[in-house]
């Protein structure tokens, strides 16, 4: 039986989790129709703009991303500090971005004097949208809800587009953070639909080695700091020219015409990730098939289920082994 969602996400134990849609029956409803041969490829442009547009309004990073031909895989940090800061005119404004709102919240933001009843009820709806502004299944809600309706309004039909509920992986640590984004961001490689991490179309991978190339790393996406969190406490903390080395590495491996001797260029990274080679290469490849739930290594996981009431650590949990 599924868990409920608020159960499936912790702060107290991870602000990071991989989240993975599937199109209805898993059909190609962003790809090629194989039977009609019609193309639905714009539609992965779609979800890649809306899921940036989201990434600047909630108090939710984007860490990695890859649209595929029939299912979305998004891996996501969500900021709590950065929502507490936020003042109740500047939670209104990012709600009022994707949602209407009530009349008051609309008269505050305009400017407009209101009685301090309505200014009580103002409050009462800020308060509320922070804390959707920083929810997951509110994020998620609001990046398939609308792509589901414009693929519906172009085929000129009704039903479901999405599979009813959203998958969620807790990343306990660094190392689990840092497989899944390579696992995801090499989607399209594993795939076959792409020849290099750089030629992935929709995708984290190729945003990051765009603005590399211009000295700069993607705005819509969580930054990758170093090691040093002195003066960036947020951030990914790896060197984003390591990441990307990792990834291209990594992608040699996955396809069997590009097999190679890459030990001696993976041991830095995976040395501090504690990650052996072999089970590097078996996570970074087969991350859902051999994850579950929550993901990390063994100290990670025994922090995680002494934090949590008893029904909740028996859930299904992976361990990354060092």
């Amino acid at each position: 039986m599924p868990r409920a969602r608020y159960q499936q996400i912790s702060l107290d134990s991870t602000p990071y989790y991989h989240c993975i849609s599937r199109c209805v029956r898993r059909a190609f409803l962003c790809g090629e129709d194989s039977v009609s041969g019609k193309s639905f490829e714009h539609r992965r442009g779609w979800i890649e703009a809306r899921l940036l547009l989201l990434a600047e309004v909630f108090a939710i990073d984007v860490c990695a991303y890859a649209i595929m031909s029939n299912h979305i895989h998004v891996v996501l940090h969500i900021d709590e500090r950065e929502a507490m800061e936020w003042t109740t005119k500047e939670v209104l404004v990012r709600w009022h971005k994707l949602h209407k709102g009530t009349l008051f919240t609309e008269q505050y933001v305009s400017g407009q004097d209101l009685p301090d009843y309505a200014l009580q009820l103002v409050e009462a709806s800020a308060e509320a949208y922070r804390e959707r502004l920083m929810d997951i299944s509110w994020f998620m809600r609001d990046l398939n809800e609308p792509i589901a309706r414009m693929a519906n309004r172009e085929d000129q039909c009704s039903g479901h587009f999405w599979e009813g509920r959203f998958k969620s992986q807790a990343l306990l640590d660094e190392a689990a953070l840092m497989a899944c984004m390579v696992y995801v961001d090499l989607n399209p490689v594993r795939a076959g639909i792409a020849e290099t991490p750089e030629a992935s179309d929709y995708t984290s991978v190729k945003q990051r080695v765009k603005s590399a190339k211009a000295s700069e790393q993607p705005k819509p996406l969580l930054d990758f700091i170093g090691y040093d969190r002195a003066e960036s406490p947020k951030g990914l903390s790896f060197k984003l020219s390591e990441y990307l080395e990792l990834v291209d590495l990594t992608g040699r491996i996955v396809r069997e015409d590009k097999r190679g001797s890459i030990d001696i260029n993976l041991m830095p990274i995976l040395k501090r990730l504690n990650i052996s080679h072999q089970n590097w290469l078996t996570i970074a490849t087969k991350f859902e098939q051999n994850t579950h739930s929550v993901v990390g290594k063994k100290e990670s996981l025994q922090g995680y289920k002494n934090a949590q009431p008893r029904s909740r650590a028996n859930q299904k949990c992976c361990q990354l082994l060092a």
